[in-house]
């Protein structure tokens, strides 16, 4: 009796969901309600498929969707760091702004020493949301603004330990930040004179989820999948920042090359259809 055989290719489904591109069937995996938020799943399928092509060394625009965001690094001139937007960014990357080895993270390093922008005294390796080409600025009782990141804080300097993850901003200062102090990590607000606790024992390197829902109420605050605080705050002209913005500089005592190092891992910043600001997703 004679045999045959029928070759067939395999077919390999990716998925974009959000603002992270996964393999199909562990998208719903990315993001999790609790506990450990970040996943290798996307660094082992492209291990697995091995060269050629981009698929076997990504940059950080194929793990994040990076069209409505502007990065500011600390490189530059004084006053005046580098930024990248646009298509630009989506093809974009360099020692502060990287894949990690596992390919599932997106690492941001900010150096003690670096350039800052002129409004601060702090270098950053840093996203902002962004409306195209321009900058997005909106309104807190507009509609829901929801930021959905899941990162790890992984290094801090030495003299002056502190580290910020993720903000709202508006026009002049910061409205609320994710901050590591030491070993504490909290979510501030005026200037830090509002504080909820998010760790008191942070450890660094632990992947940790922040969900951060903004509307006409106020801001809500979850870590983890649990709600943690209700700030009752307003205003406009805000937006989203995320990334690397290290709170120390040689002026402190610290080392120019004293790094602060933050990995993202997923990234969703979305609205409902009344908020202006950007589109809304479909």
């Amino acid at each position: 009796m004679a045999l045959s055989a029928v070759w067939r290719p395999l077919t390999v489904a990716v998925v974009v969901t959000g603002a992270t591109l996964l393999p199909q069937g562990v998208a719903g995996a990315a993001v999790p309600e609790g506990g450990n938020c970040a996943g290798s799943s996307f660094g082992d399928m492209l291990d697995r498929l091995g060269s050629p092509g981009t698929l076997a060394h990504p940059l950080p625009g194929r793990l994040l969707d990076l069209k409505n965001l502007k990065l500011t690094l600390p490189t530059g001139r004084k006053g005046k760091p580098e930024e990248i937007e646009g298509p630009d960014l989506s093809a974009f990357t360099n020692d502060f702004f990287r894949l990690n080895d596992a390919k599932d993270g997106v690492v941001f390093t900010a150096n003690a020493g670096g350039v800052t922008t002129s409004g601060s005294s702090y270098p950053r390796s840093e996203l902002r949301e962004m409306n195209g080409t321009e900058k997005a600025a909106w309104d807190s009782t507009d509609g829901t603004h929801t930021l959905d990141v899941c990162q790890a804080i992984t290094k801090t300097p030495a003299t002056k330990p502190e580290v910020v993850s993720a903000q709202i901003h508006d026009t002049e200062d910061d409205v609320l930040q994710i901050r590591l102090e030491g070993t504490t990590l909290s979510v501030q607000h005026d200037d830090g004179r509002g504080e909820a606790v998010l760790d008191p024992d942070y450890e660094l390197g632990t992947p940790f989820r922040v969900t951060v829902d903004v509307s006409a109420e106020g801001i809500a605050v979850s870590y983890n999948g649990e709600h943690k605080t209700d700030i009752k705050k307003s205003g406009s002209g805000w937006y989203w920042k995320v990334g690397a913005y290290v709170q120390s500089n040689p002026s402190k005592g610290e080392s120019p090359d004293a790094v602060g190092e933050v990995v993202v891992y997923s990234l969703d910043m979305k609205q409902d259809g009344n908020a202006p600001g950007r589109p809304a997703e479909s």
